[in-house]
């Protein structure tokens, strides 16, 4: 491992929360395509089936945020616990529904309460940000660790959700992403030396998190950012179908996040001066251009080519967002802001990933690669119109307020340099 890497997992319990977190968070990649692949099995419909992923995303879109909030004010231990068996119960629900060939409205109810199911990736961030609060250096390089993290998940989550439900039984997808959230999200809860602590009196007072313009942009344009991963999921699984390859659906968008893993590596390497967010309307629009070339794909082998390049732009884009969120958001509010760029997202593939079922069941597979050339001309136009927002923290934002009061008369608390 590089040495900036090493760097920073020498405080204790960092290997080990990050492990727990990468377990935790493989129902993101599995349970969504898992759905699709489940009821495309099951009933033929892919409607219903981007539908059913569509109300997961929302769902979690509504509840996360929440979660996150209660998160930052009595800890994650308290919280993540029962949420989670929760979302366990209602997974196991609509997987019996399924198998009972249940009417679809049960399908959507417990789909919905799914929902509630933690945003694993923000807790790990939060607890980096403890650790390295102050140190940019070290903050940056922990959160392409996080980015690479990400993408090792959706590199094999797709393949086992897929690869489970096509050559087991349709249920298997799902059923396997329920057991990754047990186990992750009760090993990191168990690991209380790493835990932020929590801010109860201070979230109850200053509100919401995405009071803050700069946060406000970054979810809007995630909306969209989102939506283009729902579609590319849904419609991918789609064409390799028609190509009479189902199952190797997994492998092309494993090689999709496969190519945001090794951008993310390399982008944790070093160590940039550049204005974070010239860096992330840069990622904005590689990440819209790098959709045009799907259109043109007419087999398996040039999608995931496609993929690939198109997927060298995702991990620098979320590291810098991560950075950006860091920025504009109050600390004793840093969970929730995390969250509301996933939520951002979570509302994206769900308007994503139904919009592309309906293109798909209309008029095939390669035109449903429409939708995430759509997309991201959105997500452009969103980071155009709101990138003055992003370019420094508002003066009187509450993090300021925070740090100065913590610190002193702008002085960091270590002794170093003033932060502001």
């Amino acid at each position: 491992m590089p040495s900036p890497y090493r760097a920073i997992f020498k405080a204790p319990g960092t290997t080990s929360f990050s492990v727990a977190g990468f377990f935790g968070r493989m129902p993101l990649s599995m349970m969504g395509i898992g759905i699709v692949t489940m009821i495309s099995q099951v009933t033929g419909r892919y409607g219903l089936a981007g539908a059913l992923s569509a109300t997961l995303a929302a769902s979690a879109a509504v509840l996360g945020p929440l979660v996150s909030r209660l998160v930052d004010r009595h800890g994650q231990r308290r919280v993540l616990r029962p949420v989670t068996l929760v979302s366990l119960v209602a997974a196991a629900g609509l997987l019996v529904c399924v198998q009972q060939r249940a009417p679809d409205w049960t399908l959507f109810a417990f789909t919905a309460v799914i929902g509630c199911v933690p945003s694993v990736g923000a807790m790990t961030r939060a607890r980096w940000a403890e650790i390295y609060r102050g140190d940019e250096r070290r903050l940056h390089t922990a959160y392409s660790w996080e980015s690479i993290v990400d993408e090792v998940c959706f590199i094999f989550g797709p393949i086992l959700s897929i690869g489970l439900s096509t050559t087991w039984f349709p249920e298997a997808g799902p059923l396997f992403a329920g057991v990754f959230l047990t186990v992750g999200v009760f090993w990191l809860t168990s690991q209380r030396a790493t835990e932020p602590v929590p801010h109860p009196q201070q979230g109850a007072r200053t509100g919401s998190a995405l009071r803050s313009p700069g946060l406000q942009v970054l979810a809007l344009a995630f909306v969209a950012t989102g939506a283009i991963f729902g579609s590319v999921d849904v419609v991918t699984v789609a064409f390799a179908e028609e190509q009479g390859h189902k199952a190797a659906a997994s492998l092309v968008l494993a090689v999709y996040a496969l190519g945001s893993g090794l951008a993310g590596a390399v982008f944790g390497l070093l160590h940039l001066k550049s204005e974070p967010s010239r860096r992330w309307l840069l990622g904005i629009c590689a990440m819209a251009v790098s959709m045009i070339p799907l259109l043109l794909a007419g087999n398996l082998p040039l999608l995931a080519v496609a993929l690939f390049v198109a997927g060298l732009s995702i991990a620098p884009t979320m590291v810098t967002t991560m950075a950006l969120v860091e920025a504009h958001v109050p600390r004793t509010k840093l969970t929730e802001g995390m969250t509301w760029t996933g939520t951002g997202l979570a509302i994206g593939v769900a308007l994503g990933s139904s919009a592309a079922g309906w293109v798909v069941d209309a008029s095939g597979a390669e035109a449903g690669y429409v939708v995430p050339v759509v997309s991201g001309a959105l997500a452009v136009a969103v980071g155009l119109l709101g990138h003055r927002r992003l370019r420094r923290p508002a003066p009187n934002r509450e993090g300021q307020r925070e740090r100065d009061d913590d610190s002193g008369v702008g002085q960091r608390q270590d002794g170093g340099q003033p932060v502001a």
